[in-house]
């Protein structure tokens, strides 16, 4: 991938103005209006990007999304070609409530290298780094996942942290959880960020797993990418509208488990910015002159994993 510091500047700047254009809407009830400020305003600064950037993940179909929607072009048409997932706002309710863990999010990989998830749900599991390949697995029971895990990371059972979605389709999993004793870490919205808490140590988080969103997995493997974390998804099809959909996206094998190489290839640029502060990065900040926004970034190639804090003025 062609990528400079100036690139990688303008996707922070992308996400910067869309969390910005956002936070003048937290708390004020309407989440619509929340994620349209910050969907006009990532389209925007997108268009302003020398590169021919084609939405693979974005707001919708073009028959339910005037912008941002999967197939649309964006950037100058001048420059090279790259895939673009795109959540301009993950935590919508979060956002409108005035609640923590609000972003802005996209995701960059050159052409072909971003998996296509379609709008359907998906079964998740992802651990950090240096976790031995084949010790963790969606297709094994939660107690053997958590039991090998407290011996790889020489803990027991009820050290560790799994986090995951507060959702009655968890009752069970939760149950289980329970009586192995483990600390649970049970977040409302946002599996972007719950996700990427198991990339460092500074956030507690041993594992994330649980059904959320498809496009959400996506975006998300492609930072636990750059960590060299694992990450495992199947996707789950309950209407005949979604089967027809993911056939048409050259999807045949239903019940396929996909790893994180499959799902995120070759080099990749993950940015999130807060839009009110959570756990991954703090919220737009503003005075009579200037905001300040946190953005989670990073860049497999250049090994490059912060977070980032910048200053600029309110009228640019």
């Amino acid at each position: 991938m062609s990528i400079d510091k100036k690139f990688i500047d303008q996707l922070i700047n992308v996400t910067s103005k869309a969390a910005l254009n956002t936070s003048y809407f937290i708390g004020k009830k309407n989440k619509n209006a929340a994620d349209k400020a910050a969907t006009d305003s990532m389209r925007s600064e997108l268009n302003k990007i020398n590169m021919n950037g084609k939405i693979v993940i974005g707001e919708g179909e073009l028959d339910e999304a005037p912008m941002l929607y999967i197939g649309e072009i964006v950037g100058t048409k001048n420059g090279p070609n790259f895939d673009i997932a795109v959540d301009p706002l993950e935590g919508t309710n979060f956002a409108a409530n005035n609640l923590p863990g609000a972003l802005s999010v996209i995701s960059i990989s050159e052409k072909n290298n971003l998996f296509n998830a379609p709008e359907t749900y998906m079964d998740k599991i992802a651990v950090g780094q240096n976790i031995e390949k084949g010790s963790i697995d969606l297709d094994f029971s939660i107690k053997k996942n958590i039991s090998n895990l407290a011996d790889i990371k020489n803990k027991n059972p009820e050290d560790l942290t799994v986090c995951l979605l507060d959702r009655p389709r968890h009752n069970e999993k939760i149950e289980q959880l329970k009586k192995l004793k483990v600390k649970l870490k049970l977040i409302t919205d946002g599996d972007v960020s719950g996700a990427l808490l198991v990339c460092n140590k500074i956030y507690d988080v041993d594992i994330f797993l649980g059904i959320g969103g498809g496009p959400e997995g996506v975006l998300a493997a492609t930072a636990l990418d750059a960590f060299n974390c694992q990450f495992q998804g199947r996707f789950l099809f309950k209407e005949d509208n979604d089967i027809k959909r993911a056939k048409q996206m050259g999807i045949k094998d239903l019940n396929r488990k996909y790893n994180l190489n499959e799902i995120v290839k070759g080099d990749s640029i993950f940015c999130a910015t807060g839009v009110t502060s959570g756990d991954l990065v703090n919220g737009i900040e503003l005075d009579n002159t200037h905001y300040t926004s946190e953005t989670f970034v990073t860049h497999k190639d250049s090994n490059l994993k912060e977070i980032i804090k910048t200053k600029k003025p309110l009228k640019t």
